[in-house]
């Protein structure tokens, strides 16, 4: 099959992408390399299936490159977006605009290719819940005069781009509301807690935790999150729906701390500092939609996800 990745030197898109080609469909991956690393796509370039274009999914023009390539396109991923509040906080616009004009752009797109198209949406579509844990018929509680407003908010409208061009055009569009994600190929400077733990912890750093570490995440590997996308693609049933992609299994920020400590058997202090404004103090997600749906629900556990990542971490530090 014919699919495109939006978002595709990302951490979840080259991922992605490495296990489409793996399973011998022909992909087409965008990405403008503003957060992505084109260095994450060093072995699909090996694939006579792989084609980059190095493009801006907001950019309308896009869907006529993509239509120039004169194939069906049976599926699309958008994974297009900034995800780290380092990076959607430093391109607030960008970040807007991408999950808005961009989301609309691969939605238009697959209208006229009659394609299926997954979204990438995310938890902080629910901000700081208060109903926990989170299932899809939350509707979230979300500050739109904040710093991470211009994530959430974009994302969630994004989401209503997807409702609209599903009700009035039939497209085949599923949203998967992605909970933390992580793995060897997230970033070291990408600014989230396990990929700072990691590198502090390796590297002796003191280990910089905010608050007093008893907020809360469900942290998925990004396996599991890759086989999720997939099914929800896959999927007939989840047409028109709002699926959770997420590991139910909730943990303090403190402990997943004293677990990086233990593993790297770094000698790092813990740190506290200040909460940032709008963090959420819990994050877990219901899952049932997508065990009932899908036939999905997470394999990895924290324990072994943050072994394989901590010597992946080990080995790119030690070749810097």
């Amino acid at each position: 099959m014919n699919i495109v990745v939006t978002g595709a030197a990302g951490f979840l898109g080259s991922h992605l992408t490495k296990e489409l080609l793996m399973k011998g469909n022909h992909v087409i991956g965008v990405d403008n390399l503003s957060t992505g690393k084109i260095s994450n796509l060093d072995t699909c370039f090996e694939s006579k299936n792989f084609s980059f274009i190095d493009y801006d999914v907001s950019d309308q023009r896009v869907i006529e490159v993509l239509e120039n390539y004169k194939v069906k396109i049976h599926g699309i991923y958008h994974l297009a977006s900034p995800a780290s509040p380092k990076f959607y906080q430093s391109a607030p616009f960008e970040t807007i605009s991408i999950n808005t004009d961009g989301t609309r752009n691969m939605l238009e797109l697959a209208k006229r290719k009659a394609a299926k198209l997954v979204y990438a949406s995310t938890s902080e579509a629910y901000g700081d819940p208060e109903q926990h844990p989170q299932s899809e018929t939350y509707n979230g509680n979300v500050n739109t005069w904040g710093p991470r407003a211009c994530y959430d908010e974009a994302k969630r409208l994004g989401e209503v781009y997807c409702y609209e061009y599903y009700s009035r055009f039939g497209v085949e569009v599923k949203v998967a509301r992605i909970f933390n994600t992580y793995s060897a190929g997230l970033r070291n400077d990408d600014g989230r807690v396990i990929s700072n733990f990691i590198t502090q912890a390796l590297m002796g750093a003191d280990i910089t935790v905010y608050g007093d570490g008893s907020q809360t995440r469900s942290f998925c590997y990004v396996d599991d999150n890759v086989r999720g996308l997939q099914l929800l693609m896959e999927c007939a049933e989840a047409t028109g729906q709002i699926i959770n992609i997420g590991n139910p299994i909730e943990y303090q920020i403190i402990e997943v701390a004293n677990l990086v400590l233990e593993l790297t058997g770094s000698s790092s202090s813990i740190t506290y500092h200040p909460l940032p404004e709008d963090d959420p103090k819990v994050r877990r997600p219901v899952i049932d939609k997508a065990i009932n749906l899908l036939g999905w629900e997470p394999k990895v556990d924290l324990k072994d996800g943050l072994m394989h990542t901590i010597e992946a971490y080990r080995r790119n530090l030690i070749f810097q």
